[in-house]
């Protein structure tokens, strides 16, 4: 490394980083005494002096490793990853081990500044002291503080300009379990390409989408929307963005799923908007699998189709999940959606505990140091500026730790949940007189691009089904639906171990008004089934013998109408099975794992 980059890499330690005039590591050093006033030629002088001579070596030496591996990483055979891994592991070790030898002379210094009686500098233990074993604790730690404690001026102004981060300033902004999720979830969504996203954590789904939104949307803009979002979705857009008095967004609902439907709208939405637009920008906001059905669209076409043209694509991919359903792992980065949206609430989460949420883009449209311009894009227009810095809806270390320990069974239940869907919709299928909207189905509408864009071509653990065509009396069914509880629970929302059940033209999709009800397809007799990791069997039990209490009165002979125990059986042997099978297939052969 050229010598005035190994200085410029040391300065970044020094507390004058931005106004130092050193130009070699003594000098660095002798200025970094200067300025807490330390005699260089004292005893103490002497010591610190080497110790920080060796740390701004070390800085210098760190980013020399990390540019190495940088440039040799993808060339490495995998023993030599085993061996590097572990080496910069130790090394860590050896560089908290350092400070936290630090300790002992640091506290007995401070312990000597204070008075213990009630008076003196400070009253309180200093909490440095006691988080530095914390580095290693196996999960991400819990960091329960508003605040920080700062090194020196320098380095919290560039923590102010977004230029340091290892200073966090404040938990509504940053906080380190805050952060470890995020990582997480950037990993889990983008694979290989996790170097290119960041993501921002918030306190729900719904402030996620809000923040989205607010950061995408301009005043007059025109947005395209799939016709089947969450109907808090539906309320935030229609009653405060598409409001005059708003940003008098124009909405435009999308009721088709394939890429050539999508081409056709979006080219009769830019005529009809052709003034507007003149001036304006158009966007798509698609949710994919949607609720209630679990439909799912054609992301990657839909995509390609709006880059052409310049748009940006934002999508809530909750439904999915990052196992059913990876969009930002897509070879051809245009068939990727700019923005992907979570609700860790749900299957992500898993325990139905805690609400959380999560947008995750690409790097420079999420954060820049003030002053930075990326692609184009300046740093007052990321969504930590632009939005996350201002609003508030951070996301606190308890839910942040949460969602983490439920993302370390999301794949096994989410595994069970496929199961679970399709023999539970099959099942209901078997009856004449349900209809069922699973894309489980075979020969349903969307089974096509379920099986195309769906990993595996699992299904969305999300359907509805209806009563329409059995012509039952409201009373009856009312009966019915509240007597399946307790194998189904009626609670409102979705993704969690248990099997949910509710009817959305009631509770979540109530705020559609009856015409907007029927262009979803919900009816009054519709139920929207969040199916669990229960016993599916215990499940089907359960559900004929609510149907011989309420239904078989009224309707004689209904519960005998469904497919029989024994073919029951045989559907699960063949379902989980096969699904097994396709999931121990993507383990890959051995020999790729030993090279």
């Amino acid at each position: 490394m050229h010598s005035d980059e190994y200085i410029e890499h040391a300065k970044l330690l020094s507390p004058k980083r931005n106004t130092s005039k050193a130009n070699s590591i003594n000098a660095l050093t002798h200025e970094q005494l200067q300025h807490f006033g330390i005699d260089s030629n004292s005893e103490y002088g002497q010591a610190l002096f080497q110790a920080a001579s060796h740390l701004y070596h070390a800085q210098a030496d760190v980013n020399q490793l990390w540019k190495v591996t940088n440039e040799t990483l993808s060339q490495l055979a995998h023993p030599d990853k085993v061996a590097y891994f572990n080496a910069k592991k130790f090394l860590s070790f050896q560089i908290a081990k350092v400070l936290d030898t630090l300790q002992n002379p640091f506290r007995a210094t401070y312990q000597s500044m204070t008075n213990q009686g009630g008076s003196g500098l400070s009253k309180h233990h200093y909490p440095l002291f006691d988080n530095v074993t914390a580095l290693f604790s196996a999960t991400p730690v819990v960091v329960r503080t508003a605040t920080y404690v700062y090194a020196c001026t320098e380095w919290v102004d560039d923590a102010f300009q977004g230029k340091e981060s290892t200073h966090q300033i404040y938990s509504r902004l940053l906080n380190p379990t805050n952060i470890s999720l995020a990582n997480a979830i950037v990993d889990l969504e983008a694979g290989s390409y996790a170097q290119d996203y960041l993501a921002w954590n918030f306190n729900s789904g719904m402030a996620a989408i809000d923040a989205l939104l607010s950061n995408v949307l301009s005043h007059g803009d025109v947005l395209i929307v799939s016709r089947n979002v969450y109907g808090g979705v539906y309320q935030l857009l229609h009653d405060y963005f598409a409001r005059e008095n708003r940003l008098d967004i124009q909405l435009e609902w999308f009721d088709g799923y394939s890429t050539q439907a999508f081409n056709a709208f979006l080219n009769t939405t830019k005529g009809k908007h052709s003034d507007r637009l003149k001036d304006k920008a158009l966007h798509v906001y698609l949710e994919s699998p949607c609720n209630p059905h679990g439909y799912v669209l054609d992301i990657a076409g839909i995509c390609k189709v709006s880059h052409k043209s310049g748009h940006l694509v934002m999508l809530d991919s909750t439904l999915a999940t990052p196992i059913l359903h990876q969009p930002l792992r897509r070879i051809d980065e245009e068939e990727r959606p700019d923005y992907v949206v979570h609700s860790y609430t749900k299957d992500i989460c898993g325990s139905g505990a805690t609400t959380a949420g999560v947008v995750i883009g690409q790097g420079y449209r999420m954060f820049q140091a003030k002053g930075d311009c990326v692609n184009g894009y300046d740093w007052s227009k990321t969504m930590f500026w632009d939005v996350y810095y201002i609003k508030g809806a951070f996301l606190d270390s308890e839910k942040a730790f949460d969602v983490l320990n439920g993302m370390k069974t999301l794949e096994m239940r989410m595994l069970q949940k496929v199961i679970n869907t399709q023999v539970f919709s099959h099942f209901m299928a078997s009856h004449p007189a349900l209809n069922v909207n699973c894309h489980a189905i075979k020969g349903h509408p969307n089974s096509e691009l379920r099986s195309s864009q769906m990993r595996h071509g699992w299904p969305c653990p999300l359907f509805t089904m209806d009563m329409q065509e059995a012509d039952i009396d409201r009373d009856t069914f009312v009966r019915f639906f509240d007597a399946l509880e307790p194998a189904f629970s009626h609670q409102v929302s979705i993704g969690q171990s248990n099997t949910i059940i509710l009817c959305p033209a009631l509770t979540s999709h109530s705020e559609l008004d009856a015409e907007n009800q029927q262009k979803s397809g919900i009816y009054l007799t519709t139920m929207r089934v969040a199916m669990g990791t229960d016993n599916v069997k215990a499940l089907i039990g359960h559900l004929i013998n609510t149907a011989r209490l309420h239904l078989d009165p009224i309707y004689t002979g209904f519960s005998e109408r469904f497919m029989s125990a024994e073919q029951v059986d045989n559907l699960y042997t063949d379902v989980a099975t096969r699904v097994m099978h396709q999931q121990q297939a993507s383990l890959g052969k051995m020999q790729e794992w030993i090279g």
